[in-house]
């Protein structure tokens, strides 16, 4: 999911949004018969930061003391966890779907995605959260496909169309050290889970090229719990939709039956691992979850149960609750969420999280 935050950018107030961002790269990209692999060369998302220049060094968050989880894991560890989530692929239980497909004979289950990377783009992005934005952009590679089917999703080229192209892992590396040599602060994998093995083997190519940036794992929310738990010390912060508190819900707008079931495991399997979200002293983020929550028309989300939940893993949960749902890709199709939300909805939602307990939230622009 996205944000709606022209204040992602502590440059000036000039920022594109999130949607603007994605949706001016897909078209322009489109208009200029470009690849989709050059999409990030018309995507640097703000004004301010073409006007000033990005920055050429990565600034990691922490400073100079500053050592993504990976690092200290080590090269020989994540080449046997690459390995092992690859092993998942021969029949595919990667996410709760378990098609059970063998994708290491290039077939492919629900995500339409066999056993090669599928990249849409990789690029700096000015529209993220405030702490994973700094001055240099989240490092984002956006993944083809995905395993949701969100009615309504604003990435609905990406995701669902497949906009994209296959890749071999070494591109992957070259992608994220290019982020890296860009100035990002960041490695903001967008949509990862179904594409998991081919991404840690990618990440264990650029790591022993010197890549030493922060993983942000930002995910729809749909997880198996046995592949997160081949992530731990690999991912230092972890970015989940937490979209539905109902699984009926999920079953219509994101045909997936148990939603709600398996985002409540997904969400406290993230926070044993890395806890709550935390900070340098320059705003950027270091480590922790970050929960994102969209609102939906008369709270078809079901706010109030999810909030709970997050209060009840710690009080110190940190929620982005947005605020800029817009009926897209096939809403029109659903009268239940054909419009956009109302200020009322929205704080509501705010005093749901509030009622629970949870204080830590991002305030928008």
């Amino acid at each position: 999911m996205g944000k709606r935050e022209q204040a992602g950018c502590p440059l000036l107030a000039g920022c594109l949004t999130r949607r603007e961002f994605i949706t001016r790269t897909l078209w322009g990209a489109a208009a200029a018969g470009l690849a989709p692999g050059a999409f990030a060369l018309l995507s640097s998302g703000c004004r301010a930061a073409q006007q000033l220049g990005a920055p050429t060094q990565a600034q990691a968050p922490g400073g100079q003391d500053f050592t993504p989880a990976y690092v200290s894991l080590g090269e020989r560890e994540l080449g046997q966890r690459a390995a092992a989530l690859r092993e998942m692929l021969r029949s595919c239980d990667l996410c709760p779907r378990q098609c059970g497909v063998n994708r290491l004979e290039g077939r492919s289950g629900h995500c339409r995605v066999a056993a090669e990377p599928m990249v849409a783009s990789h690029g700096p992005h000015y529209g993220e959260e405030r702490g994973l934005v700094g001055r240099g952009g989240s490092g984002t590679v956006f993944l083809s496909y995905c395993n949701l089917n969100c009615v309504f999703c604003i990435n609905y080229q990406i995701s669902q169309l497949g906009q994209g192209r296959i890749v071999s892992v070494e591109r992957v590396a070259d992608m994220m050290l290019e982020l890296q040599g860009r100035g990002c602060h960041n490695i903001n994998w967008v949509t990862p889970t179904h594409q998991l093995p081919m991404l840690v083997e990618a990440l264990r190519i650029a790591s022993r090229r010197g890549l030493r940036l922060p993983v942000v794992y930002n995910t729809g929310g749909y997880e198996s719990v046995r592949a997160l738990r081949l992530l731990d010390g690999i991912v230092d912060i972890y970015m989940p939709d937490a979209k539905w508190g109902d699984n009926e819900v999920g079953q219509e707008l994101s045909s997936v039956p148990d939603y709600w079931d398996r985002s409540r495991e997904g969400l406290a399997e993230m926070h044993r691992q890395v806890g709550d979200l935390r900070f340098d002293d320059q705003g950027l983020i270091v480590r922790g979850l970050l929960v994102r929550h969209l609102v939906f028309p008369d709270d078809i989300a079901r706010t109030g149960p999810i909030m709970e939940f997050l209060a009840s893993l710690s009080r110190d949960t940190y929620v982005n609750i947005m605020s800029q749902y817009t009926p897209t890709y096939r809403a029109h199709e659903f009268p239940a969420i054909n419009r956009r939300i109302t200020s009322e909805e929205y704080r509501r939602a705010l005093d749901l999280a509030r009622q629970a307990g949870l204080h830590r939230l991002e305030r928008e622009a």
